[in-house]
C-alpha cells in the first residue's frame, strides 16, 4: 500500500488530477451541488478573492465571472493545468502555492474561499492556517469554506483515526495506487469554535451531503 500522509497531499492530488472531478457526478449529490453553485457567488461578493487549494478550478468557475480579481493557489501543478483551461478569464490567475505559507498581497483581498480543503487540515494546524489566511485579507473580509459531511453509503468509509482526533480514508485511484488521506468531518459546533476568535457574522449551512461556513473577519 502507498500511504499518503497529510504532508504528501500534493502528491495524491497530482495523481488524482485527471479523475478528480468525477466525485461531482454522484447522482445523490446533484441537488446539493446545484444549490451550492447558486449560493456560493452570493457569499463571495464581487471584489478581490483568494482561493485556497483551488484544485481543478471546479468551484472557481461559478463565482469568478462576477469578481474583479481572483488568485487561485494550489500545491499540485497537474490540477492547476486543468483549472487554467477551465477558467480562462483575464481577471483570474492560478499559481502554485502553500496554504500554510501564503504570498503577501500588495493589497489585501476582499474575500477568501476554500472548497474541500478544511477537511484536510490537521486539527493541530487549524489555527495556524487561519492566522496565515487572515493576514492576506482586509478587515471585514468575507471567508467561505465548503466541504463534505459524512454520509454512510455515499462517503468513503473512515479507515482510522490518530491521537489528535484526525480521521483518515483509504482511497484507491485508477492507476491502482491506494492512499491514506486525512479527511475530517467537523460538527457545526467545532466549526464555530475554530473561527470564533477571529470572526463575526458566523453562519453554518448544511445540505444533506455538504456543509458551508461563512464569516466576516473581525
Amino acid at each position: 500500500m502507498q500511504d499518503a500522509l497529510p504532508e504528501s497531499l500534493p502528491g495524491y492530488y497530482a495523481a488524482r488530477a485527471r479523475e478528480y472531478d468525477s466525485i461531482y457526478l454522484k447522482p445523490e449529490r446533484q441537488d446539493d451541488l446545484r444549490a451550492m453553485k447558486a449560493w456560493l457567488p452570493t457569499r463571495i461578493g464581487t471584489g478581490s478573492v483568494l482561493e485556497i487549494a483551488c484544485g481543478t478550478g471546479y468551484w472557481t468557475q461559478f463565482y469568478a465571472p462576477h469578481c474583479q480579481q481572483v488568485l487561485g493557489i494550489d500545491a499540485a501543478v497537474e490540477t492547476l493545468e486543468i483549472a487554467r483551461a477551465r477558467v480562462p478569464l483575464a481577471q483570474v490567475q492560478f499559481t502554485v502555492g502553500d496554504a500554510y505559507q501564503l504570498p503577501s498581497p500588495v493589497e489585501r483581498h476582499d474575500a477568501a474561499f476554500a472548497g474541500f480543503w478544511w477537511s484536510h487540515v490537521p486539527i493541530a494546524r487549524q489555527q495556524e492556517f487561519l492566522r496565515g489566511l487572515h493576514k492576506t485579507l482586509r478587515p471585514g473580509a468575507r471567508v467561505v469554506l465548503i466541504d463534505n459531511r459524512y454520509v454512510e453509503g455515499s462517503s468513503t468509509p473512515i479507515s482510522g483515526t490518530d491521537v489528535d482526533g484526525n480521521s483518515y480514508q483509504s482511497r484507491s485511484l485508477k492507476d491502482g495506487s491506494t492512499h491514506r488521506v486525512l479527511k475530517n468531518f467537523p460538527t457545526e459546533q467545532q466549526l464555530r469554535e475554530a473561527v470564533a476568535p477571529h470572526a463575526s457574522e458566523i453562519e453554518v449551512r448544511e445540505w444533506p451531503y455538504f456543509w458551508a461556513l461563512s464569516y466576516r473577519l473581525a
